[in-house]
């Protein structure tokens, strides 16, 4: 076991646990931010993403040991009252079906937008790929990003 101090959403937590220890569950079980969720515990849905230092990484097989000095987001923290204009355009689009990867769509589709604010629609779709979505609404979340990058 292991003492870290881990800066989320732009507050700090002390964590006592094990180096190999998943980002994802020291963020849900450890210190209650569940909108991050679990999909397939091998970096391959993208359900868990998360930004760390603004990039896109997949919780679920990130050590806490390897965060460090990084600053961890989350979809709590991508915005205070769920109105980043992602969550806005996810909600016109009518994006979400059963919603349960619409957290990571989000946060993948942030740091895309972070790094390209105006993304052809083949940048779209190559920074995507990697979140699937069982419902298949891959159209209107495109649309949605689209939408963002316009303005």
């Amino acid at each position: 076991m292991a003492n870290y101090s881990i800066q989320v959403n732009g507050k700090t937590h002390e964590v006592d646990v094990m180096d190999d220890m998943p980002l994802l569950w020291v963020l849900r079980d450890l210190i209650g931010l569940t909108g991050t969720k679990f999909g397939c515990g091998k970096a391959l849905c993208g359900a868990c993403t998360v930004h760390l230092n603004g990039n896109a990484i997949r919780s679920c097989s990130y050590p806490v040991s390897a965060v460090k000095d990084g600053k961890i987001t989350t979809i709590e923290g991508l915005s205070e009252k769920g109105d980043h204009p992602l969550q806005k355009a996810w909600e016109k689009h009518i994006v979400p079906q059963c919603g349960y990867c619409q957290t990571g769509q989000i946060m993948n589709a942030a740091s895309l937008l972070n790094r390209n604010p105006t993304p052809t629609e083949a940048e779209i779709e190559q920074a995507m790929e990697g979140n699937l979505c069982r419902c298949g609404t891959y159209n209107r979340i495109r649309a949605a990003i689209l939408e963002v990058a316009s303005k």
